[in-house]
C-alpha cells in the first residue's frame, strides 16, 4: 500500500501513479547504471559491429566496393535472394493472414494444435529445417526416386531454397496479427454480417483495415529473415556459385576464399537491408501498440459504462 501522506504531497497525476513498486522511486545511481549499461551493451554488440562492416566495405575505396558488388556471382546471390524472398514473403503473408484470422475469430477442433504449429520454426534448429527437406526431396530421399524420375530438382536447386526459406519464416505473419486480432475482437465483423456484408467486404474494408500495420510488421520481419537466412539454405543449396548461392552464403564463400573485402561489400548491403528493416519495424511497432491501445479501450468502454 502506498502512503496517503506521501501520496497527498505529490501531483494529481503523480499521486495517482505512485506506489512502492514505482519504478520512478528507484535511485537515480541504479537508474543511470542499468540504462548505461543497456546503451554500453547495444554500442559493444550492435553498433560497433555495423561500423566495422562498413568501415572495412569501404576501406579499400569505392571503386572495389562497386567491383564486389557488380561481379556476376555477386549479383547471381543478390538477384537469387530477392527471388526467394519474392516468393516465400506473400506466401506466408497469404498464410498469415488466413491462419491468424481464423484462430482469432473462430472456434474449431484442433485450434491450439493449429497455435502450436505454427511456433513449430521457432523451436527446430534452421540446420535441421533443411535436413527434413533433405530427406524429403533429395536423391535418397523419401520422394527422390521419383522426382528424379521425372526431372524434378528439388534439393540443390532454387525450390528447396524457396522451401527451407518458407518454413523458417512462415510464423512472423500470423504471430503478429493473431494478438492484434484477438485484442480487436469480433464485433465489427459480426455487426456487418448481421447488416448483409460478404464475407470478402468484411475482410476488406473492416479487418484487413484494422490489422493493416501489424500485417506490415509481420511481412517486415518475414522478409528481413528470409533475406538473411543461412543455415537451412545452407544444408539445401549445394554451394553452387552463380546458380544456388544466396547473399549469406555468398559472403561465407567469399571470407574462405580470403577474398574480405568483397565478402564486407556483400554483407554491407545485407546491413543496409537490415537498416531498413528496422526503421519499417519500428514505424509498424508503435501503429501496431497504438491499434491495440485502441482495441482494449473499445472493448473496456462497454463494461465500464454497464
Amino acid at each position: 500500500m502506498s502512503d496517503p501522506v506521501y501520496l497527498a504531497s505529490l501531483p494529481a497525476g503523480r499521486a495517482r501513479s505512485a506506489s512502492w513498486d514505482d519504478p520512478v522511486d528507484e535511485p537515480r545511481a541504479a537508474r543511470a547504471l542499468l540504462t548505461g549499461a543497456a546503451f554500453l551493451f547495444i554500442a559493444l554488440f550492435l553498433v560497433l559491429p555495423l561500423v566495422a562492416v562498413f568501415a572495412q566495405a569501404f576501406s579499400k575505396g569505392i571503386g572495389v566496393y562497386a567491383a564486389a558488388l557488380s561481379d556476376p556471382d555477386a549479383r547471381a546471390a543478390i538477384g537469387l535472394t530477392l527471388t526467394v524472398a519474392a516468393i516465400a514473403v506473400p506466401l506466408n503473408l497469404v498464410f498469415g493472414v488466413c491462419a491468424s484470422w481464423a484462430i482469432a475469430k473462430f472456434e474449431f477442433r484442433g485450434k491450439a494444435l493449429l497455435t502450436t504449429l505454427i511456433d513449430l520454426p521457432f523451436s527446430v534448429s534452421p540446420v535441421i529445417s533443411g535436413l527434413l527437406y533433405v530427406l524429403l526431396f533429395g536423391a535418397q530421399g523419401w520422394f527422390g526416386p521419383w522426382l528424379a524420375a521425372h526431372g524434378i530438382q528439388i534439393v540443390f536447386a532454387v525450390p528447396g531454397i524457396v522451401l527451407a526459406t518458407i518454413f523458417v519464416t512462415f510464423p512472423f505473419v500470423a504471430r503478429e496479427l493473431i494478438p492484434l486480432m484477438q485484442a480487436q475482437g469480433s464485433d465489427e465483423e459480426e455487426a456487418a454480417r448481421v447488416l448483409g456484408a460478404s464475407g470478402w467486404q468484411i475482410f476488406r474494408r473492416i479487418t484487413l483495415p484494422n490489422v493493416k500495420w501489424g500485417l506490415l510488421y509481420g511481412v517486415t520481419l518475414c522478409n528481413a529473415r528470409a533475406m538473411g537466412e543461412f543455415g537451412a539454405v545452407s544444408v539445401v543449396s549445394g554451394h553452387i556459385r552463380g546458380q544456388t548461392d544466396t547473399m549469406s552464403l555468398h559472403v561465407e564463400a567469399l571470407y574462405n576464399d580470403y577474398n574480405m573485402a568483397a565478402a564486407f561489400a556483400v554483407a554491407s548491403l545485407l546491413a543496409m537491408l537490415a537498416l531498413v528493416t528496422l526503421a519499417l519495424k519500428l514505424i509498424a511497432e508503435r501503429r501496431v501498440e497504438a491499434e491495440l491501445g485502441a482495441a482494449r479501450e473499445a472493448r473496456a468502454l462497454p463494461v465500464s459504462q454497464s
